[in-house]
């Protein structure tokens, strides 16, 4: 009766194995020590993403009887949580914010993926899921916020009564009460109502019964609009979460083992894309800047889970001539005025992509070889979900950051040359 509730792990269960100046785009300078922390927490972020590379050693052998009797597929779980968070304070422009503690709670449903794509059996069957996450600031200025957020939960450890998740997760999120100039001037951490959210939370559960589980996690919640509108501080919240797990009794047939390999290890692959996205360059300027970048990569897939990426971008954001001009060390009489510099940049970059069928994460590290104008650090980092559209073209939402301070949102189109894998849905 247990094994229709609950997945029983191998008998050799165990754990796994084994992100200058910020410039005038960046949002504002960090704040010493603090500031220090936060990108901690950035780089953090990431290397937690690399785990989903590796196998669970909870996991029983690929085809072996254990693996039949272990991986149950389709089952549905909620689960209810209430969380309390701090707001890190990064920046003194956000000081007189950074004391309220906001409290809140989670709904969220998910389920076993099914084996029925090659992706699900490579990732050693991982569950997903769709959270609402509400939060109360206990603060006038800055209200309230509900988030949907689609997840993956990935099973670190299983046991016969406990298990260990690793949860990354991505969405929107509403604000109730973002900066507004004429009444609203006090919330620099959120300018707009619209916002995007990234989650990394670690979760542990207790079994209590074969259907209920008792929840504890801890996380990192980060909020930012891209720097579409300003101010742009962003919220980072630390949370800790509590709550129930009920998981549905249902027995169904066992997935098979390992999924076979793709056809394409080991091979080079060309992508071609065009990206577009707007900004904003200051709180009281109202205009809205166009922001234009043609990148070339050639990538080689790896293994099934990661592409690895090579490439050279040019850049051209539309706000750098008027911030050139405001710019004091170019404010010289014009009959003894050198040709202003060029505004545009081009830069090579390093990538991964984590690939999750037709999805996959995309990180970046890049550093500009032509900058003229230095108007933020000389490198920079991108993070952004890429679909596959068809075996040829995809289409990217990619977050650029300087010094893991939001710049701008980029919508991205482009096409893949060479040898094409097969598409996998997203099931």
């Amino acid at each position: 009766m247990r094994k229709e509730f609950w997945f029983e792990p191998a008998p050799q269960a165990g754990f796994c194995r084994g992100i200058g100046r910020s410039g005038r785009l960046g949002g504002g300078e960090w704040a010493g020590s603090a500031g220090r922390r936060v990108r901690y927490c950035f780089v953090a972020g990431l290397g937690l993403l690399g785990l989903w590379g590796y196998p669970v050693g909870a996991w029983a052998q690929p085809g072996s009887p254990a693996a039949a009797d272990t991986v149950r597929v389709g089952a549905l779980s909620v689960s209810v949580v209430a969380q309390g968070a701090f707001i890190v304070n990064h920046s003194a422009a956000i000081a007189h914010l950074a004391a309220s503690h906001p409290s809140g709670w989670e709904l969220s449903v998910e389920r076993q993926t099914t084996g029925r794509t090659p992706w699900h059996g490579w990732y050693r069957f991982p569950r997903v899921g769709l959270a609402l996450v509400s939060y109360d600031f206990h603060n006038p200025v800055l209200g309230q916020s509900l988030a949907a957020t689609l997840y993956l939960s990935k099973a670190l450890h299983r046991g016969a009564r406990q298990e260990m998740n690793l949860r990354l997760g991505t969405g929107v999120a509403w604000f109730t009460k973002p900066y507004d100039l004429a009444t609203n001037r006090q919330n620099t951490l959120v300018s707009s109502a619209l916002n995007a959210t990234v989650q990394v939370r670690l979760d542990y559960e207790r079994r209590l019964t074969p259907g209920l589980g008792l929840v504890l996690g801890l996380g990192l919640t980060h909020y930012s609009n891209g720097g579409a509108s300003k101010p742009n501080y962003g919220v980072n919240l630390p949370t800790a979460q509590l709550g129930l797990r009920l998981r549905q009794p249902r027995a169904l047939p066992p997935a098979s083992g390992r999924a076979p390999a793709p056809n394409d290890v080991g091979h080079n692959f060309l992508y071609v894309s065009a990206g577009v996205g707007s900004k904003r360059r200051t709180p009281g300027d109202p205009t809205r800047y166009l922001v234009t970048s043609l990148s070339v990569a050639g990538g080689r897939r790896l293994n099934a889970k990661s592409n690895l990426l090579l490439g050279l971008e040019a850049y051209d954001d539309r706000s750098l001539p008027t911030t050139l001009a405001d710019d004091p060390a170019y404010a010289v009489p014009v009959a003894a005025a050198a040709p202003l510099p060029d505004t545009r940049k081009a830069s090579a970059f390093v990538g991964h992509e984590l690939l999750l069928g037709r999805l996959a994460v995309n990180t970046q590290l890049g550093a500009y070889f032509y900058s003229p104008y230095r108007s933020s650090t000389t490198y920079y980092q991108r993070l952004g979900l890429k679909y596959q559209l068809t075996d040829h073209c995809f289409a990217a939402l990619d977050l650029k950051a300087h010094r893991a301070v939001a710049d701008v949102l980029e919508l991205r189109l482009g096409v893949r040359l060479g040898r094409q894998r097969p598409i996998t849905g997203w099931r």
